[in-house]
């Protein structure tokens, strides 16, 4: 029975690796050198297992200059601090969380980045919503049906797959993927 539920997680998750089309990685790959040339910042943000993924990547892209030799990308993940968090749901409300933070700390010509299973969560919709008001770039990482984010972004990966689990690992292979690019052409320039 055991061996039946790795069978099938596996079956999932690889067929979702390789039915994607990776082009909007490379897209985004593309966006970041050119925010990192200018100057800009990379920001990130999820809910739950999502906000953690997002803390990954961030620590990640700051992180390439370890590979490369190079200055790492100038990234934050907006969900990385809890004191921020607890007091903006608190004063302002939970669906508010990551668009204040932007609000303050964003420019246009910078990058977001919002992960997320379902593609719904209000406080990531509004980051995007204020994404654009900014003048920011916008992507999404998304499971299930894409939700409403699906629409908002600029640069969209949707991975079709109504498993909360797989739709994270997903995130992170995305990440990961994207590391892999940015590495390559960094240490190429």
């Amino acid at each position: 029975m055991s061996e039946d539920i790795v069978k099938g997680y596996q079956d999932r998750l690889v067929d979702c690796i390789q039915s994607f089309d990776w082009l909007p990685v490379r897209q985004l790959t593309e966006k970041i050198l050119s925010v990192r040339k200018d100057g800009g910042r990379i920001f990130l943000c999820g809910n739950g297992g999502s906000a953690v993924n997002a803390m990954h990547i961030a620590n990640d892209l700051l992180c390439l200059r370890s590979k490369t030799g190079k200055a790492g990308v100038n990234a934050a993940a907006l969900s990385a601090n809890q004191a921020i968090l607890t007091c903006l749901a608190n004063d302002i409300g939970y669906e508010n969380i990551f668009s204040f933070q932007l609000m303050n700390s964003g420019k246009k010509g910078d990058i977001l980045i919002v992960l997320s299973g379902s593609g719904n969560s209000p406080n990531v919709l509004n980051a995007l919503k204020a994404a654009k008001g900014i003048g920011i770039s916008t992507c999404a990482i998304l499971g299930f049906d894409g939700g409403k984010c699906l629409k908002l972004a600029d640069i969209v990966m949707h991975f079709p797959i109504n498993d909360m689990q797989i739709a994270e690992d997903l995130q992170l292979i995305a990440g990961h993927m994207l590391m892999q690019w940015l590495a390559k052409d960094m240490a190429d320039d």
